[in-house]
């Protein structure tokens, strides 16, 4: 084998091989292989750069049109960007190894520097190492593709080795190709760039070509103990539960996937629609007596009963609203993006009295019919118009006039400032934060997670709350607002793992009352077969992510959130508890190896902890009792897993345990 080579700092590596899966998100990106749990890290996209390497466009969640779909172990990825195409398939082989075919195609003439299939490494792992591309041949490259400045290595060849201590990755191509190595040290997160070209400088119509790169990683897995130290004498705000949607879009696939989330698991909280549309569509006529004359809209009224069951089931009801009646908006409705990115329509300020009467209405109908009160309305993401657009001073306004009317009537629903998006949102409510005469008739504030989540975002809505003295909520938890395009990815273990590292880390941030799942319906479903999203081939049955939202709704109540600190950045861990109960609860994703873990900080007179474990294998299952001696437990952090564990009540009489 031929080999040219730029050589950094050379030191031997120390490799490890074993049991790996690759991690693909829908838009094509690979994360990285996993070796006995230990991601080794490759942040693949695909994409483009222009003719003077000043632009780039890379491939991420929402920016780009792209499907997804498994067969076995092979996942397949479609990618579109403007007149360009990546089909993308990526098959495990095991052992730390991965075969990624990609055929690319022009559908128009473009110039560019090039089209690319990228890995961005961590350059912390692979500076003190050695990369050299592999069996070079010679090319024209030269004067095809300007060189950037930050180039440190660049050949024609196929295929490519880069080593370092701890990480060794070899990537050999089908055909030789262009290849750049670019020190990327500038931006926040430093990294390695790697370019392989598919096509570079002028790409015409109907031009395609077909890599395949076979992936083979390895490397050091860090199986040294994972320590968590509590702080039980620094109670934060109080998690009341685990909340759901209930916005009714299937009528055939809902009721079975709601009676099954209802039935089976820890409920505190529910959203339901205000179908507005079509309980008040003309301006003329009076809602309520047309309601009394002819009954309900059956869309109002499944929505009327959905809230009534959450009601009775105990859960404080929100009722938020998606679309306007045509009379209410200014403009002709509409779902989609409108020219200067603008979404929605905003409301007719002509109109607001009859608005508040008309949204009143609704809520008093509710109470008087059906025998139950909402605590909050919302304009669901209004911030971005989903579909009622407002600004940040529209929203406070009308925080102000509804809330006023509905105080007037004798009703005791609130507003819920923000209802945003997502995380991003936040300088949406600083209007009504600086306005108190809002204050009054807000109950709660209120995010979507789908995106933004960012530490320090999610700083921003605990600072936000805090200063409201109300409780934050998440309105829509979740974390891919296009999931539902492509639902295979509903049953992937990595969008679970995801997901429940998110809310992990939103409890341990964010210290919300509660998380409202987008959703406990058909929808985004955590269920699977039963006709849910077409799938008829399997009997209705959960998926991990059903087993993550159970494991962590099963609290008991009256908990508060706990500081708790821990020595691995692939861990995230939150805590509860409450000492007048001497109830506790930490839980703790394990992104890593299966190795020890060592709790301390617990309460002396705490001596055994229940132990619940969610993964691949695992569904919610109860592990055997960890023992607890002056404060601190041990126990062993099952490899990508979602573990929980509970302080057991009376525990100074079980006789069980290690």
């Amino acid at each position: 084998m031929k080999t040219t080579f730029f050589t950094f700092t050379f030191i031997a590596s120390f490799l490890v091989i074993s049991i790996a899966q690759p991690e693909v998100s829908p838009w094509s990106n690979i994360s990285g292989i996993r070796i006995d749990g230990e991601l080794m890290e490759l942040n693949t996209s695909v994409g483009l750069v222009g003719p003077d390497w000043s632009t780039q466009h890379r491939t991420a969640k929402e920016r780009a049109r792209y499907q997804y779909r498994r067969e076995q172990r092979t996942q397949f990825s479609g990618v579109e960007i403007d007149s360009l195409f990546w089909d993308q398939s990526v098959e495990d082989l095991g052992g730390g190894a991965a075969n990624v075919r990609i055929q690319f195609r022009c559908e128009k003439d473009t110039q560019l520097m090039g089209a690319f299939f990228f890995l961005s490494l961590p350059y912390d792992q692979y500076k003190s190492g050695q990369v050299q591309v592999l069996n070079p041949e010679p090319s024209n490259i030269e004067s095809a593709i300007i060189p950037d400045p930050h180039v440190i290595l660049r050949g024609h060849a196929r295929g490519i080795l880069i080593k370092s201590e701890a990480r060794q990755l070899e990537i050999e191509i089908n055909e030789a190709t262009e290849i750049f190595v670019v020190k990327d040290t500038l931006n926040q997160h430093k990294s390695l760039d790697v370019y392989f070209a598919f096509m570079t400088g002028q790409l015409h119509k109907g031009t395609s070509t077909n890599k395949s790169f076979h992936i083979q990683t390895s490397g050091s897995v860090d199986r040294s103990p994972i320590e968590l130290a509590l702080d039980i004498n620094n109670l934060g705000r109080p998690f009341t539960g685990f909340g759901g949607n209930f916005r009714l879009q299937n009528p055939t696939t809902d009721p079975p996937v709601i009676d099954y989330c209802l039935k089976n698991m820890e409920v505190r909280w529910g959203r339901v629609e205000m179908p507005w549309r079509f309980w008040h569509p003309d301006e003329e006529t009076d809602p309520l007596k047309n309601a009394r004359k002819n009954g309900l809209h059956s869309r109002v009224e499944a929505a009327m009963k959905m809230a009534q069951r959450l009601h009775q089931m105990g859960m404080p009801v929100i009722l938020s609203d998606w679309s306007a009646p045509d009379w209410a908006i200014i403009g002709e409705r509409t779902f989609g993006p409108q020219p200067g990115d603008l979404r929605g329509n905003p409301l007719d300020s002509s109109k607001l009295d009859k608005i508040y009467q008309s949204i009143g209405d609704y809520i008093a109908y509710a109470k008087k019919k059906y025998k139950f009160e909402f605590v909050m309305f919302s304009f669901n993401e209004s911030d971005l118009g989903i579909y009622v657009r407002q600004t940040g001073a529209e929203h406070a306004q009308f925080i102000k006039g509804l809330g006023a009317h509905l105080q007037k009537r004798g009703l005791s629903t609130k507003l819920l400032l923000g209802d945003t998006a997502d995380a991003r949102g936040w300088p949406f409510v600083q209007a009504a934060l600086n306005d108190s005469e809002t204050h009054p008739f807000i109950r709660a504030v209120s995010f979507h997670s789908w995106r933004g989540y960012t530490d320090e975002n999610l700083k921003k809505w605990a600072i936000a709350a805090e200063k409201m003295n109300v409780p934050l909520l998440v309105g829509e938890g979740s974390m891919d607002a296009g999931a539902w395009r492509y639902p295979d990815i509903f049953s992937e273990y990595t969008y679970a793992m995801e997901e429940i590292n998110l809310y992990v880390r939103i409890l341990k941030i964010c210290q919300p009352e509660s998380i409202l799942q987008w959703q406990l319906t058909a929808d985004y479903s955590p269920l699977k077969g039963g006709g849910v999203f077409g799938n008829n081939d399997l009997p209705l049955q959960p998926t991990q992510r059903y087993w993550n939202f159970k494991q962590l709704a099963n609290v008991p109540p009256g908990l508060f959130a706990l500081p708790v600190v821990t020595n691995k950045q692939n861990v995230v861990a939150t805590a509860l508890g409450n000492g007048q109960n001497n109830k506790y609860v930490i839980h703790l994703v394990n992104n890593g190896p299966t190795r020890q873990a060592v709790i301390s900080g617990l309460p002396e007179d705490i001596n055994w902890m229940k132990v619940f474990v969610t993964n691949e294998q695992s569904q919610n299952s109860e592990r055997r009792r960890v023992r607890v001696r002056n404060g601190v437990a041990q126990f062993m952090a099952e490899t990508n897993s979602f573990i929980t564990l509970h302080s057991v009540e009376g525990s100074t009489n079980f006789s069980g345990g290690f």
